[in-house]
């Protein structure tokens, strides 16, 4: 997902009539849960986004040692 930052995805899962997304990034040594969400529309809210980008953000300045 090009919007939160390189190496981050979004993984479609569907369970009866609810769709899950689950919004991850992928490091060297870690795949790194950021935000799990239904969704019901087309778009990925924004709020989700900011959410997944802030902790992406996070979780590569632990790694950095920053």
């Amino acid at each position: 997902m090009p919007a939160i930052g390189s190496g981050c995805h979004e993984l479609r899962i569907v369970d009866g009539d609810i769709t899950w997304r689950i919004v991850y990034g992928l490091s060297a040594d870690a795949v790194v849960i950021l935000e799990v969400f239904s969704k019901k529309t087309r778009a990925t809210p924004k709020a989700v986004l900011d959410v997944a980008k802030r902790r992406w953000k996070q979780y590569l300045k632990v790694v950095d040692g920053v």
